[in-house]
C-alpha cells in the first residue's frame, strides 16, 4: 500500500513536534528562559522606548507639518516641524521645572523650621508629663537597669553597622554610577533613534508592510494593517484628548484656587495637571501633595482644597474626561472607568495610561465582529432595539398550555360532577 504525505501535512506535523519540544524545554527551564527574556528585553529596551518616544512626538509633529504646509520641500518641512516639535516639548518641561523646583525648595524651607519647633514641643510635653507623673520615670529607671547596661557592646556594635553601612553605601554607589551610566546610553540611543524613525517613517511602515506581506497570508496581513490604522488613529486621538483634558484641570484649578485667595497657585494648578496625565486616578497624587503643601501655610485652606478638589474630581470624571477624552477615542464614560480600573490592576499606572486607548481598539474590532455574525445569522432588527418587543418563550408557551389544560379538565370535572348528581 502506497502511502504518500503531503507536503504541507508533513511540515505541519514537523512544527507541532517542535512546538512540543520547545514547550517541554520552557516548563523545565523556566528560570533560563527568564534570564534570557530579560537579557532581550534589555537589549531591546532602547528601540522599544525610542519608538514609543516617537510615536508620542509624532502627533504634534504631524499637526506643525500641516501648519508648515507652505514650504515646499518635504524634507526641510519635516526638519522645521521636528526641530519645532522638540523646542516646544522642551519648554514646557522646563517650565514645569521651574514651576515645581523653586517652590518645593520654598516650601521645605518654611517645613524646617516648623518641623523642629513641632518637636521641640513634643519634647517639653514629654518632659512635662513625666514631671507630673514620676512613677512611670521610676518604672523606665526599674526596667531599663542603664548601670547594667554593656556600654561597650553597645559601641562595638554601632562600629561595626557604620562599617558595614559604609561598604553598603559603597557598593551601592558604584551600582548607581553604572545604572546612570547605562540610562543615560540607552537614553541616547532611545533619542536618536525616535529621531531616525520620525524622519523615515513612511519608509519603515513601507518596509514593515513588505515583511508582512511576503510572510503571511495577504488576508492575514490586510487585517493586521487595518488594526495596526486603527491602533494609530485610537492612540494619537487619546494622547490628544488627554492632552487638552490636563490643560483644563490645571485652569480650573488656578482659577479656583485664585478665587478662594489659596497659596501656591501656580506650584499646585501644575502639579495636578501633571499628574493627571494618569487618567482618572492620577490626580490625587496632586491633590495630596498640594494639601501638604498647603497645609504649612494654612491648614484652614488644605481642608477647603480638600474639599474644592472633590468638587473639581467629580467634573473632571463625570463631565470633562468622558467626553474629552472618551468622545476622542470612541469610548463612554462607564468604559473608560473600567479600562482604568483593570488597567491599573494588571499593570500599575503604565496600564492605566495604555489600557484606554487597548480597550477602544477591541471595543471597534468586537464592535464588528458581532455586526458581521449578526448579519451572517439574519436577526430580527426588532430584536435588537434598545427596548425590543416581548420575545417568544416555548417553555413559557407550553406552561401557558398545560396551565390551560388543567383548567379544561376541572371544568369537565365539575360539569360531569354535576350530571351525576342530578
Amino acid at each position: 500500500m502506497d502511502i504518500r504525505i503531503e507536503k504541507k501535512t508533513l511540515r505541519n506535523i514537523v512544527l507541532v513536534i517542535l512546538g512540543f519540544v520547545l514547550l517541554y524545554w520552557v516548563l523545565n527551564q523556566t528560570n533560563h528562559v527568564i534570564g534570557i527574556a530579560k537579557r532581550v528585553m534589555d537589549i531591546l529596551s532602547p528601540f522599544i522606548i525610542g519608538s514609543v518616544l516617537a510615536f508620542i512626538l509624532n502627533v504634534p509633529m504631524r499637526a506643525f507639518e500641516r501648519l508648515f504646509v507652505g514650504i515646499k520641500n518635504e524634507k526641510f518641512r519635516r526638519v522645521c516641524a521636528l526641530l519645532v516639535t522638540i523646542l516646544a516639548v522642551f519648554l514646557i518641561l522646563t517650565l514645569v521645572f521651574l514651576l515645581l523646583i523653586p517652590q518645593l525648595s520654598d516650601t521645605v524651607q518654611s517645613l524646617i523650621p516648623k518641623l523642629q519647633t513641632f518637636a521641640l514641643r513634643v519634647e517639653e510635653q514629654a518632659d512635662a508629663f513625666l514631671t507630673e507623673h514620676p512613677e512611670v520615670m521610676q518604672w523606665i529607671m526599674e526596667n531599663t537597669d542603664l548601670e547594667k547596661f554593656d556600654w561597650p557592646s553597645l559601641a562595638q556594635n554601632m562600629l561595626n553597622v557604620v562599617g558595614d553601612s559604609l561598604s553598603t553605601i559603597f557598593t551601592r554607589t558604584i551600582s548607581a554610577i553604572g545604572s546612570v551610566t547605562s540610562g543615560f546610553i540607552t537614553g541616547f540611543i532611545a533619542v536618536a533613534f525616535s529621531v531616525y524613525s520620525l524622519f523615515q517613517k513612511e519608509t519603515l511602515a513601507r518596509q514593515g508592510r513588505k515583511l508582512m506581506y511576503a510572510f503571511l497570508p495577504e488576508r492575514v496581513s490586510d487585517y493586521i494593517v487595518r488594526v495596526l490604522r486603527l491602533a494609530n488613529s485610537t492612540f494619537s486621538n487619546f494622547l490628544s484628548g488627554q492632552c487638552l483634558e490636563v490643560c483644563i484641570l490645571g485652569t480650573m484649578f488656578a482659577i479656583s484656587m485664585a478665587i478662594f485667595r489659596m497659596p501656591y497657585i501656580p506650584l499646585v494648578s501644575v502639579l495636578v495637571a501633571v499628574t493627571a496625565f494618569i487618567p482618572v486616578v492620577g490626580a490625587w497624587v496632586g491633590c495630596i501633595v498640594g494639601a501638604f503643601l498647603i497645609l504649612v501655610a494654612n491648614p484652614l485652606q488644605a481642608v477647603w482644597f480638600v474639599v474644592m478638589f472633590l468638587v473639581l474630581q467629580q467634573i473632571e470624571n463625570n463631565v470633562i474626561y468622558p467626553r474629552v477624552v472618551g468622545t476622542s477615542i470612541g469610548l463612554s464614560g462607564m468604559w473608560v472607568l473600567v479600562a482604568v480600573a483593570l488597567g491599573g490592576e494588571l499593570m500599575g499606572v503604565a496600564g492605566m495610561f495604555l489600557m484606554i486607548p487597548l480597550t477602544s481598539v477591541m471595543y471597534c474590532l468586537m464592535r464588528e465582529l458581532i455586526q458581521n455574525r449578526l448579519d451572517g445569522r439574519q436577526v430580527e432588527p426588532e430584536k435588537l432595539q434598545a427596548q425590543p418587543p416581548e420575545l417568544r418563550s416555548h417553555f413559557k408557551e407550553k406552561r401557558e398550555k398545560k396551565r390551560k389544560k388543567l383548567e379544561l379538565k376541572k371544568l369537565m370535572d365539575k360539569v360531569g360532577h354535576k350530571d351525576n348528581t342530578k
